[in-house]
């Protein structure tokens, strides 16, 4: 499993309740990318951990229990069931898959955890074909390309660009992975709203939440690993508490 991730927690011991959190880069790139995620891989990941009892937990096991032969001919039902965005793939390297859920190394139901594809029709560079003629990728192996209507398996490995001059070798710098620069510290609230932080921004929330005696305030660190990140997303889609609900009770 890849290394946990820190998160420094901001507890009232008073009103019994969570004020924020600071974190760094690598925990807001994670929250960030539950936006990224296809709903169809939102349900098999909180599916591995729990049971999700809700209509669209049916509608996914539909598509997954559904015969290959009632799939239209160049799709695939992993597009649907575990798809991964380019706004996902973009944000990683080679090296280093996405901050989603950090992955365990024993999940290999899809590359695209360690590894980004792109497949064309195989005409690329006929004349013929090339004469006028659009060029088209996919990220789903065997769609029928539009332009021939060859399935579309040739496989295209996805290069991230490089802080080595563009000359395609070597890798991205830490910092540019991600979604967020990593020069600041980031609050993060209970209901997840992210803003940069500040010493400004800190005094205003203590008045904010009315916050008398300082002394009863609690600083508590602790460990973001796979679990705690599948209940994160989970709170996220159920709760306005959501660092509460899986911190604190």
């Amino acid at each position: 499993m890849a290394e946990k991730l820190s998160l420094k927690l901001l507890i009232d011991k008073t009103g019994k309740r969570l004020l924020f959190a600071e974190a760094g880069k690598d925990f807001i790139d994670l929250l960030f990318s539950f936006l990224a995620l296809p709903l169809g891989s939102v349900i098999r990941l909180l599916a591995n951990k729990s049971p999700v009892d809700v209509s669209i937990s049916s509608l996914y096991e539909s598509v997954e229990n559904l015969s290959e032969t009632h799939i239209r001919s160049g799709l695939d039902k992993i597009s649907l069931l575990d798809h991964v965005t380019p706004s996902l793939s973009s944000c990683s390297s080679r090296s280093q898959p996405p901050p989603l859920l950090l992955y365990s190394d024993t999940d290999t139901k899809t590359e695209a955890t360690t590894k980004w594809y792109y497949y064309t029709c195989g005409n690329h560079g006929n004349h013929y074909y090339d004469s006028g003629r659009q060029e088209y990728v996919s990220d789903v192996k065997g769609t029928a390309c539009p332009s021939c209507g060859r399935a579309m398996e040739i496989r295209a490995e996805y290069v991230a660009p490089t802080t080595s001059g563009g000359d395609g070798k070597g890798e991205r710098s830490r910092e540019e992975r991600g979604f967020v620069r990593g020069v600041v510290t980031y609050m993060v609230m209970d209901d997840l709203e992210v803003t940069p932080m500040s010493t400004i921004s800190s005094i205003a929330l203590l008045t904010k939440f009315n916050v008398r005696d300082v002394g009863a305030l609690e600083e508590k660190v602790v460990k973001v690993g796979v679990e705690e990140v599948l209940s994160l997303l989970k709170a996220s889609l159920q709760s306005k508490t959501a660092l509460t609900d899986v911190f604190l009770k």
